[in-house]
């Protein structure tokens, strides 16, 4: 699957209903929420550029799996300092930015690395990876779902080190085994992704040289800044 084409696809029919609304009653008709995880600064650049003229987006930061923290902290600050004066042109500039708790045990056990101490072995875009992609995209789920945004999505796929089909299989999947357990229940829908495409990567990478972003060197985890 082309997953760009298909994100276009998605963003052309809101843009269409929003013009639909907006000349139906002369108001300025309410975007869709979208929970967009985040893992740093640099990688949310050229999304929020891209997607903040179809969606009211809160950011969602959650990554128990960077080490040491002071390099989570870094990155956490670096995004904080950076959002304010990047946005502040946007249409909509007033993006939130949501902290969740630092507990890097909750990703050891996640990955289950102790039970498959192989895993700590693995380059990038292998299992371990896979399983560090589900814990985080199923606690942005899990926020999305509690607060009624009507999509979710992360900024992982920016990255040319990280599997974009693995990442968009992972969102379908939590939102399909969730409606199986109650038609009658709200389930936000995934965002279909791969912001890599259409330059969104070399887009990135010059947003991060005109605000002088730090651009850490490793993905996050103890076992990437080994390797």
């Amino acid at each position: 699957m082309n997953y760009q084409v298909e994100l276009e696809k998605i963003l052309k029919l809101i843009e269409t209903e929003y013009q639909i609304n907006k000349n139906f009653d002369g108001k300025t008709p309410r975007k869709p929420k979208l929970l967009l995880h985040a893992c740093c600064g640099p990688c949310s650049s050229y999304v929020l550029e891209y997607l903040n003229v179809f969606f009211d987006i809160t950011i969602f930061y959650y990554n128990p799996n960077i080490h040491p923290e002071t390099e989570y902290t870094r990155r956490l600050e670096e995004l904080e300092n950076f959002l304010p004066d990047f946005t502040k042109n946007f249409e909509n500039p007033n993006i939130t930015l949501i902290k969740e708790d630092y507990n890097p045990e909750d990703f050891y056990n996640a990955i289950k690395i102790r039970e498959n101490p192989e895993l700590a072995k693995e380059k990038e875009k292998c299992e371990r990876c896979f399983r560090c992609y589900e814990f985080r995209l199923k606690k942005a789920f899990e926020y999305a779902k509690k607060n009624d945004f009507d999509y979710f999505c992360t900024t992982l796929s920016i990255s040319p080190f990280k599997d974009a089909e693995k990442i968009n299989v992972i969102g379908e999947k939590l939102v399909s085994e969730e409606k199986s357990k109650s038609s009658d229940s709200f389930v936000p829908k995934w965002l279909i992704s791969d912001f890599k495409k259409k330059g969104g990567f070399q887009r990135s990478l010059k947003i991060s040289r005109e605000y002088d972003l730090y651009r850490q060197q490793y993905c996050g985890c103890v076992y990437s800044k080994n390797q």
